[in-house]
């Protein structure tokens, strides 16, 4: 299980200072969709420049156009590259044609799927890395969570590694880790506690236990 640190609401700046602080205890940071919209993939470039062993995620959240968006973000230094699983098959499949050339990963995001067992069987087929559910933020500020949709996607998904995200906090963590997904995304959680270092090492130290 990998620890995957999601940053939403910094510039390139703070988000360096941020996982400086944290980065003995995450895997993976991500460079959310708010970050990229507002500073471009310059932030991926800089975070990948400025922590070279640490695997990058550009959450670009593809809907369309997916071989040229990949292609971009591997450029720029992504490890690890995001399409929607509400995506077209040709989208998703054209994603992940371009991140074997480029040596890069694909996670697919499950938010807003319906019918998602039978999705998650789909993308599975089509070779995708990481099959992650996702509750966002407008779900979260009603007290939803993805907690059921982790133990759907387990039992459909074959062979692709399962993560989870959304409002995970050091008190719901146990719940994820008994789920046990591949990697656990985890931002406000972090970012948003007084002791971050803290927050980190001791989410770190359980998802290794578990």
């Amino acid at each position: 299980m990998e620890l995957q640190l999601a940053l939403d609401l910094v510039n390139i700046p703070e988000g360096i200072e941020l996982v400086k602080e944290l980065e003995p205890y995450i895997d993976i940071v991500e460079i959310g969709t708010p970050v990229i919209i507002n500073e471009g993939l310059k932030a991926v470039k800089e975070m990948k420049r400025a922590f070279p062993n640490l695997k990058v995620l550009a959450d670009l959240k593809i809907m369309d156009a997916a071989g040229y968006e990949v292609m971009k973000a591997s450029e720029a230094g992504a490890d690890i590259i995001t399409i929607l699983g509400a995506a077209e098959d040709m989208s998703i499949k054209g994603a992940v044609e371009e991140a074997r050339k480029q040596n890069k990963k694909v996670l697919v995001d499950m938010i807003c799927v319906k019918n998602l067992e039978e999705r998650a069987k789909e993308v599975d087929a089509f070779g995708v890395d990481y099959i992650c559910v996702h509750t966002g933020y407008d779900l979260q500020a009603v007290g939803k969570n993805s907690f059921e949709d982790l133990q759907t996607i387990k039992g459909a998904v074959k062979r692709a590694k399962t993560a989870i995200a959304g409002g995970i906090k050091l008190s719901t963590l146990p719940e994820v880790i008994k789920a046990q997904p591949d990697l656990v995304i985890v931002g406000g959680g972090i970012t948003g506690q007084d002791d971050r270092k803290a927050a980190a090492a001791e989410m770190q130290k359980l998802i290794k236990q578990g």
